[in-house]
């Protein structure tokens, strides 16, 4: 059950991210159905290519599908007043998307009884492939390659599943709303990791 509507939950929100993010740059509807559907679907899909689930399974999620269309086309629909601050909302609809699917990526991979690496990677890609197909769709600098604190969240959702630290309902929805609120805090304070720059 905690899968199926962590799935949910990430599969509205990257939806809704990739249409914020399609309009923001100006595209038709077809476009932004496109970035729509790539942004929620294109971290599974990579995963699966990694773990060795057959990319084909996606095309089993018919109400998923659904959903992400449905999600898309309400974002379509309303009113430009209420989207004015698009980039707040496609920032917090990319913090729950990152959280809720790092988690599903890594439940996944420690259903399949992989190491611990395995099941962070599953957690990163999982968390965030989506946003970088987005992003590199979009013509933008993927978020999860720069300063800001992006993939650590999904680093730290592969740990607590891999480590079993987070096992029952209670514990994932509990870290799913932790590793939200740090990603909300880490882009509302731009919390950064240390960077280096080589002279020019």
């Amino acid at each position: 059950m905690t899968w199926e509507v962590l799935s949910m939950i990430g599969t509205i929100a990257f939806a809704i991210s990739g249409a914020i993010v399609a309009m923001e740059e100006e595209y038709d509807i077809l476009g932004v159905y496109i970035l729509g559907i790539v942004t929620a679907f294109g971290g599974g899909a990579i995963r699966n290519l990694l773990i060795g689930v057959p990319v084909s399974a996606l095309w089993e999620q018919g109400l998923f599908f659904q959903i992400a269309l449905l999600s898309i086309t309400a974002v379509f629909l309303f009113p430009n007043n209420l989207l004015k601050h698009w980039q707040k909302w496609g920032n917090f609809f990319d913090a729950i998307g990152l959280s809720a699917f790092a988690i599903q990526g890594a439940l996944y991979a420690s259903e399949m009884n992989h190491p611990l690496s395995a099941v962070i990677v599953a957690a990163v890609l999982t968390g965030s492939g989506g946003g970088i197909v987005r992003d590199l769709l979009a013509r933008r600098k993927p978020l999860v390659l720069k300063a800001e604190i992006y993939a650590v969240w999904a680093i730290l959702c592969g740990l607590a599943i891999g480590l079993k630290i987070a096992v029952s309902s209670f514990e994932l929805y509990t870290l799913f709303i932790v590793i939200t609120g740090l990603r909300v805090l880490s882009y509302t304070y731009r919390w950064k990791l240390p960077a280096r720059r080589l002279g020019t």
